[in-house]
């Protein structure tokens, strides 16, 4: 007599919340950091001598790190609540 296992798993309204703010913040740290290139590169080509390109340079250096941190730090915090909401796998069997 053939058996069939079936696998039964949903998240809570907690753990899809979770989950759905982890690819809003995805979404919307990946827009940020587009838009701070685009505004990064209106700026260094509009630099006038090699002090404000050296300048421009370093900014946009040190601005590109802090959101590289913050989006790791979200997604590390928000990764572990979508990891830790995840509900166990209920296995039925059918005969």
């Amino acid at each position: 007599m053939p058996s069939v296992q079936r696998e039964v798993s949903d998240r809570t309204f907690f753990g899809k919340l979770m989950k759905w703010l982890f690819i809003g913040f995805n979404i919307i740290m990946f827009l940020w950091m587009a838009s701070s290139c685009a505004a990064v590169s209106d700026v260094s080509a509009g630099a006038v001598n090699d002090a404000e390109r050296a300048g421009a340079a370093i900014g946009a250096g040190l601005g590109m790190t802090f959101l590289l941190f913050v989006w790791g730090i979200g997604d590390v915090i928000l990764g572990m609540f979508v990891l830790f909401t995840r509900r166990k796998k209920i296995i039925t069997v059918e005969e």
